[in-house]
């Protein structure tokens, strides 16, 4: 058996909704082994992204356990998680979370410290070679998407969480990335879980799950 990346067990995730409490996420279990590429299906506000982000440390969960790298860090300080996170996890969001003032190559080499060259290489296997000194309002939604996902790949994270990396994206493009995520993960032993509506990628991925009222359901 490979090496666990991500292990969740019994995680419970309950909002208020008016004067209920509205579970999303009802005792969910996954594992997660280096070297695989997981991903997560389901309509929206099914809960996957809540769980995406319990797994890299974002939001707590009411029950359960979270171990990163075979690490328990449910119940580590913040200051722990902060550090687990920058060390361990490389994410990809939806909305890109790029500062503003830094150029894209700027994202990963004053953000993260990482080599010019190197992202500069990173940034043509990306397609996105000729954006390297521009803003992020320069940029389309999609060459925001593949910075994004360069920043991820520039740490020696373990575990990249990616939440609808595709979304931004044209199908030829998307498969492209998904190509990509699931060559940085078999290629580098790390381990990567996507949630995605894309149903054109679903063949790229090692296991597919689909989240439906709260429980998380090999597919």
């Amino acid at each position: 058996m490979s090496e666990m990346i991500l292990g969740m067990s019994g995680i419970v995730k309950s909002y208020a909704d008016g004067e209920e409490q509205r579970c999303v996420l009802d005792h969910v279990d996954l594992s997660v082994g280096a070297g695989e590429l997981v991903a997560i299906v389901g309509p929206s506000g099914s809960g996957k992204s809540t769980l995406l982000n319990i797994a890299g440390m974002m939001l707590s969960p009411d029950e359960g356990d979270v171990a990163i790298c075979g690490r328990a860090v449910s119940h580590l300080p913040q200051r722990a998680w902060t550090k687990l996170r920058r060390e361990q996890i490389g994410f990809i969001f939806q909305n890109h979370q790029l500062l503003p003032h830094l150029t894209a190559e700027e994202q990963l080499t004053v953000m993260l410290g990482a080599d010019r060259n190197a992202t500069r290489e990173l940034f043509g296997e990306l397609g996105i070679a000729n954006v390297a000194t521009k803003h992020p309002a320069q940029l389309s939604g999609g060459e925001r998407q593949r910075v994004a996902i360069a920043r991820a790949f520039a740490t020696n994270a373990r575990l990249i969480l990616a939440d609808e990396p595709t979304a931004s994206l044209d199908s030829e493009r998307g498969r492209q990335v998904v190509q990509m995520i699931r060559q940085e993960t078999h290629q580098r032993n790390k381990a990567a879980v996507m949630v995605t509506h894309d149903q054109r990628v679903l063949d790229l991925v090692d296991r597919v799950f689909r989240m439906e009222d709260g429980k998380l359901i090999a597919a």
